[in-house]
């Protein structure tokens, strides 16, 4: 099945990888007709930054895959999936290869070394030197290797007692960070509940500036009441259905046919 009628971009890192595959192998097939130990050395760096180079881009394909497999039916992320299986278990079986390669020639390295020349030459000059040494010389010598060694000591217990000294300093500053992390925080959850606090009293004042709102505004409908009746029956005294209001003066002819009857 083609990639592209799945993701673009996950046809576009299958392309890549492959690429890296065949570069791999030809690689490797170079490296067995190499004999130079150098040689070999800097063909498994090549090899070695393309395998991590492919390692990266099956990184990138994984993720692709997890982010359509929502969108896809399940033999679409099967399939998606064994491709993903199958670049796995190319790039280890190249691991694998470079491990041995690698083992080969550090094997090659040391064999070098145990049969190189000029190590024996020295033991040997050493050898000589210490044949044509008297033996109050050979004593000398011995003090000498034995104070050098003292004095090596004592440089490593100098410094075994610094490094002591500087994890206490380090262990006191990390203890006085750790206690003002802890202020800090107690700092902190003080200052939480004094939110909480202050919030819970402003909601309680809201409903208090609410409440007095409304009594304001049922008093003042109460005052405006009061003065229409005070208006209608100043305007229009016969008016049987306004009772008279407690307090207010009777209509002005009323005070008059009081007057006459005087």
């Amino acid at each position: 099945m083609d990639l592209s009628a799945v993701s673009e971009e996950l046809a576009e890192l299958e392309g890549q990888i492959n690429d890296l595959f065949r570069a791999l192998s030809n690689g490797f097939q170079k490296l067995e007709k190499i004999k130079d130990a150098s040689r070999q050395s800097r063909q498994l760096e090549e090899l070695t930054d393309k395998m991590r180079d492919c390692k990266s881009l099956i990184k990138d394909f994984d993720r692709e895959v997890k982010s359509l497999e929502g969108g896809n039916d399940a033999s679409t992320n099967r399939m998606l999936n064994d491709r993903r299986q199958s670049m796995v278990k190319e790039l280890n079986s190249y691991v694998a290869l470079k491990k041995k390669y690698s083992s080969n020639l550090a094997s090659n390295n040391k064999r070098v070394d145990l049969f190189d020349g000029p190590a024996e030459d020295h033991m040997e000059e050493n050898v000589l030197l210490a044949s044509n040494m008297t033996n109050q010389e050979l004593v000398n010598k011995g003090n000498s290797m034995m104070d050098d060694t003292d004095q090596a000591i004592e440089r490593g217990k100098k410094i075994v007692l610094e490094t002591i000294n500087v994890g206490t300093d380090t262990s006191a500053a990390l203890k006085a960070q750790t206690d003002q992390m802890s202020r800090v925080v107690n700092e902190l959850d003080s200052i939480h509940f004094s939110l909480k606090k202050a919030s819970k009293l402003v909601k309680e004042i809201g409903r208090q500036v609410a409440t007095d709102k409304c009594i304001m505004a049922f008093l003042f409908l109460i005052v405006i009441g009061v003065i229409a009746i005070i208006i209608v029956k100043i305007v229009n005294p016969n008016n049987k259905d306004i009772r008279d209001i407690p307090g207010l003066a009777p209509p002005a002819m009323n005070r008059r046919l009081l007057w006459n009857h005087y």
